[in-house]
């Protein structure tokens, strides 16, 4: 169906909407919020009815429901205070009030030519269907219904903007040319991939691609059984999202070191945020909170550089780059990241982490982080941040589990030593020190003095007898620290448990730290 108001003609069939001659890209909540509006224009539809038809009932806060309203509005040429198309009655909730006329699309005028998008603001990707080389159309069912895993994967990941299926799917069948699929879908990366079946196994391989360029960023291929097939459609959506998602992150950090525009664009300045947050030294954590803050300046509803600002303080204090800190505004950031960011996971789980970090409410953490995985079970991050509160809250068992998940997620994490030092903290309250010397030890061959497996490994060999090696990680230590105390390194874990900060006092008492 194809609603006709104004200038403006939705294509329900396409998930298209044209403003004149130009082809406006929308995010796909917005254009179900549009669709829905438009279908029940005889009426006004309420706030819990817009919840339940375009959100499926899950519960978001008042400012990303105002958000998406105003993008609805921009999209189509009107505006909050104009309210000339969507009307907004106060304590009933919204109506569309535009004339508006209804075509049926017939297939004859599907024409073949496509105008281009512009590309999205945020780094944008569409998931095409993946071909079947099996020789079996039965097999059909199966590998779309992965593709459209891996699109609502994506999808809960508000950093990204992706297209829907439907979009998508209408090169099902067809061949494809990267430069101008991504054109006519207005993104800039695609992934494409195959599927080929042999007996009962199958391979999918899976590609993404920089389209502007044909730039391969990552190819794999992944290895199951049909017998348990819906466990294998979970293995594969997993793995693949996994492996795409910090790509992505990756190509877009690049990109916002090569075009220094001085564009003063609320996402650019988060961008390179991220390319500074990335670099682990002092000064370019200084450096990220600087431009998540400007950010914030920018645009105070985009949640993600509230989390991420949170989380510079928490490395700033991890790693003694600062030592004072202004906590009412860490307690800000962290409210912010959680009412603002109720739906972005990465906002969630950092202002779990560090609201546990400075203020100890562990309980109140695990629900933040809870809710981060809720939305975005991929979310490879989340699993590391649970993996430490779980950590701090006494959970060994549980808190290695989510590491686990958390490289299992993301194999080539170039952060990985954050986890391997967070491994090693969960097996040092456990009682293994053999393990928790390991994982440190691994830890600092990726980041030699990262003072969280520094402590863990003065801790953990002094525990198991390996004095002298425990008191030459100490001497590396107080090189960086030359203030070090017991006390001081207490500090740096909000234990829940008295035990577990006992025998964190006795390791570093035994390796010599000043009480």
């Amino acid at each position: 169906m194809r609603y006709l108001f104004e200038k403006c003609a939705l294509d329900t069939e396409r998930r298209e909407l044209l403003r004149g001659t130009n082809l406006v890209a929308v995010e796909p909540q917005v254009f179900d919020l549009l669709v829905h509006l438009i279908q029940h224009r005889d009426r006004v539809v309420s706030k819990d009815d817009l919840l339940a038809s375009v959100w499926h009932g899950r519960a978001i806060s008042e400012s990303a429901l105002f958000n998406r309203i105003n993008a609805a509005r921009s999209a189509i040429g009107d505006t909050g205070e104009r309210q000339r198309l969507i009307k907004t009655l106060p304590r009933r909730g919204l109506r569309f009030v535009g004339v508006v006329r209804e075509e049926d699309c017939s297939p004859a005028e599907a024409a073949p030519h496509r105008p281009s998008l512009g590309v999205a603001d945020k780094p944008s990707i569409a998931v095409l269907p993946f071909l079947n080389l099996s020789g079996d159309p039965e097999q059909d069912y199966f590998i779309d219904g992965v593709v459209e895993d891996i699109i609502t994967a994506l999808s809960r990941n508000r950093a990204f903007f992706v297209i829907a299926r439907n979009s998508s799917f209408t090169y099902k069948g067809k061949p494809v040319d990267t430069k101008q699929v991504a054109r006519e879908l207005g993104v800039r990366y695609l992934l494409e991939g195959s599927l080929r079946r042999s007996g009962s196994r199958v391979r999918v391989t899976g590609q993404f691609i920089e389209a502007a360029s044909g730039r391969h960023l990552w190819a794999d291929r992944f290895d199951g059984d049909l017998v348990d097939i819906f466990n294998l459609q979970d293995q594969l959506v997993t793995s693949v999202v996994g492996a795409i998602a910090p790509q992505l992150e990756k190509a877009e950090i690049d990109r916002a070191k090569m075009d220094m525009t001085g564009n003063l664009a609320a996402y650019d300045f988060y961008l390179r945020g991220l390319a500074s947050w990335n670099r682990w030294t002092g000064e370019e954590n200084a450096k990220a909170l600087q431009w998540f803050n400007a950010a914030i300046a920018k645009d105070g509803d985009f949640s993600t550089p509230y989390g991420l600002a949170a989380s510079c303080h928490h490395f700033a204090k991890a790693n003694g780059w600062a030592s004072s800190f202004d906590e009412k505004e860490i307690a800000r950031l962290i409210e912010r990241a959680a009412d603002v960011g109720v739906d972005d996971a990465v906002a969630l789980c950092w202002a779990g982490h560090v609201h546990a970090y400075f203020f100890r409410d562990l309980d109140r953490a695990l629900l933040l982080i809870g809710r981060a995985l809720d939305l975005d079970v991929n979310l490879a991050v989340a699993w590391q941040r649970s993996g430490w509160v779980r950590g701090y809250y006494g959970d060994s068992d549980g808190a290695i589990e989510s590491l686990n998940k958390a490289m299992r997620l993301n194999p080539l994490d170039p952060r990985v030593f954050l986890t391997q030092s967070a491994m090693a903290f969960a097996h040092f309250i456990a009682g293994r020190d053999d393990e928790a010397a390991r994982w440190a030890a691994m830890a600092l061959r990726v980041k030699p003095n990262w003072m969280p497996a520094l402590r863990m490994m003065i801790a953990s060999n002094a525990m198991r007898g390996e004095i002298e090696e425990a008191k030459r990680t100490l001497n590396t230590y107080r090189a960086i620290d030359p203030r070090a105390t017991i006390a001081k390194m207490c500090e740096y874990y909000p234990l829940r448990r008295e035990a577990d900060r006992q025998r964190l006092i006795a390791g570093m008492r035994k390796a010599g730290v000043p009480e």
